[in-house]
């Protein structure tokens, strides 16, 4: 993270969020860029928050408060907490973080809009060290407590930039020296004939429509996953995670 980031910073533009599940509160509790208002828990499990932070908010309760104030299929193991959510990085802040660096990755996402879909992504950006993950605001929910629970607590950790036009972000990154590489189920290359040195940034587009038509004009090149061909295509955080991986290897 550049030392400079919070100069750049975005603040949060949405309602505050509830977290839940263990993994998601537990990092969130150790993520020093996240306001925390209340922690809710069971008594089974304030030792550990306590052990972590001594001072944090926490209340104790019993499972079936946590329930009451979570969607019916939320899934907490007796943790939830209410938060603002996290600032996003500018695009100028993901910028410099690959300014000094020969090889990275970035993930773009075309309008991408299941909440627990990006929370995997994230959760694979974070695995296979991409540098950040791109956004466009107005075509991607808002962070979420199922979200933050797919991403097993990891969007604490992973850069996440919004951006008002992916068009002109793609332009920016361009012009700061990415590849820009789209994925299509149609394209002629294979993902594995990329040479994976250098920069680059990756384009996916939504299940079933895939990137839109400018998107796609303004990748560099297209290129597939080679499935087989009785599967028409992938869950996009399925996909995402198998690009990844290929990008992360040396």
């Amino acid at each position: 993270m550049p030392k400079n980031f919070n100069r750049n910073v975005s603040a949060p533009s949405h309602s505050p969020v509830i977290l839940y599940g263990r993994h998601a509160v537990v990092a969130a509790v150790q993520n020093p860029r996240r306001k925390i208002s209340k922690i809710l828990c069971t008594k089974e499990n304030a030792d550990e928050l306590r052990r972590l932070i001594p001072d944090c908010p926490l209340t104790i309760v019993d499972r079936k408060e946590i329930d009451r104030i979570l969607p019916r299929e939320a899934v907490h193991q007796g943790f939830a907490a209410y938060c603002a959510e996290l600032p996003v990085y500018a695009l100028e802040d993901i910028i410099a973080m690959a300014a000094a660096k020969e090889r990275c990755h970035i993930l773009i996402l075309d309008q991408v809009t299941d909440p627990q879909n990006i929370g995997a992504i994230i959760r694979s950006c974070a695995a296979f060290d991409a540098l950040a993950l791109i956004v466009q605001d107005k075509n991607a929910p808002a962070e979420t407590g199922a979200m933050a629970k797919a991403s097993a607590g990891t969007i604490e950790h992973l850069p996440l930039c919004r951006v008002t036009n992916l068009s002109r972000a793609i332009a920016a990154l361009k012009e700061a020296g990415f590849w820009i590489i789209g994925m299509d189920g149609y394209a002629q290359t294979d993902i594995s004939c990329l040479d994976k040195t250098g920069k680059i940034a990756v384009v996916m587009g939504s299940e079933g429509k895939g990137m839109r038509r400018l998107i796609e004009e303004a990748c560099d090149v297209n290129v597939r996953l080679p499935i087989n061909e009785k599967v028409e295509s992938l869950n996009v955080s399925t996909a995402a995670a198998i690009v990844l991986y290929e990008l992360n290897r040396r």
